[in-house]
């Protein structure tokens, strides 16, 4: 296959997972069985496929789009959608979604993306070892669970990196903890803008009656979807808690610097009579008192002594030590 199929495989048949090449993937009949088709859709020859594959306007557009927002849609001959998964990719940030559109009808499977999703490569591999979906409704299905698992998998670690956070918070643990919270709130935002139109999405397959669908498949969908809200729920109070454990920073980090500043305040007003006095006694004119006693400055500096003293006396009863 051209760098543009990723997979063509069947579903169901004597051959039953099964790669075809582009040769037999143009001879294959609905006899043949269930046949999926992964492509990349900015390819020129996977577009050049979709165009010729007997989609209408709205299928190819969508099936083609570079900017999708996730959706259903029933179709005259089957269902059209359009998903977002966690992206798992070495290197890449999970909360930048891997988007994938797909068209199921009932003896065909066309699906698109650009980036690879491991939820597609799961599947994939159970076709090939024949432990996959014998139908589109069971694709479907097995395609929306691996994707909100992912989610799952992602939110149970942003759930053990705000813990982390809240316990160094109460440690003191990281200096870093300022940056660490607003990376950790900035995916949680943008997890949550991503995945409130799945749901909305998946209310939708669920609500709206499709042929492919039967009462287990709507009872099996009720399920994904019940999963995929307390994901948004679980997001929205991780949120919440990273929103509360920048607020307790920001309260230590404000009462260290009042304690810093309380101390610089003390150190200030003990030195302020001393700074007096030195000033006063240090002018360069006569007069003086003790300029020409030899026991003078020792007498000074016992005085200054018994000032600190009496200072510090009057700070404890008025508790401010």
């Amino acid at each position: 296959m051209t760098s543009g199929f990723i997979y063509s495989l069947l579903l169901t048949g004597p051959n039953a997972g099964q790669s075809l090449t582009l040769a037999q993937v143009e001879q294959w009949q609905p006899s043949d069985g269930l046949l999926w088709m992964h492509l990349r859709y900015r390819e020129p020859q996977a577009q050049a496929w979709v165009h010729k594959a007997g989609l209408s306007k709205v299928e190819v557009d969508t099936l083609l789009a570079q900017d999708t927002r996730p959706r259903v849609l029933n179709t005259a001959r089957g269902m059209l959608l359009a998903l977002r998964g966690v992206n798992l990719n070495p290197g890449s940030d999970p909360e930048d979604m891997v988007s994938v559109r797909l068209y199921a009808e009932e003896h065909r499977i066309i699906s698109t993306c650009e980036r690879q999703l491991q939820s597609i490569h799961s599947l994939a591999e159970q076709i090939k070892h024949g432990k996959g979906p014998v139908d589109s409704a069971a694709f479907i299905m097995q395609l929306c669970e691996l994707l909100t698992h992912r989610k799952v998998e992602f939110i149970s670690k942003l759930e053990d990196e705000i813990d982390e956070l809240e316990e160094q918070v109460v440690t003191r643990a990281n200096k870093n903890l300022r940056n660490d919270i607003a990376e950790l709130r900035r995916q949680t935002v943008v997890t949550r803008r991503y995945l409130a139109p799945q749901r909305e999405a998946f209310f939708r397959m669920l609500n709206d009656h499709n042929d492919l669908f039967d009462e287990a498949d709507e009872v099996r969908i009720r399920e994904i979807n019940e999963i995929l809200i307390r994901v948004i729920e679980d997001l929205d109070t991780i949120r919440d808690r990273a929103g509360v454990t920048h607020e307790e920073l920001q309260s230590q980090q404000a009462e260290q610097l009042n304690q810093r500043l309380y101390f610089l305040s003390l150190i200030s007003a003990v030195f302020l009579p001393l700074g007096f006095l030195t000033g006063l006694l240090g002018v360069n004119i006569g007069g003086i008192p003790g300029a020409e006693t030899d026991w003078a400055f020792s007498a000074f500096c016992i005085g200054l002594a018994v000032i600190i003293a009496m200072q510090m006396l009057i700070f404890y009863r008025l508790k401010w030590l």
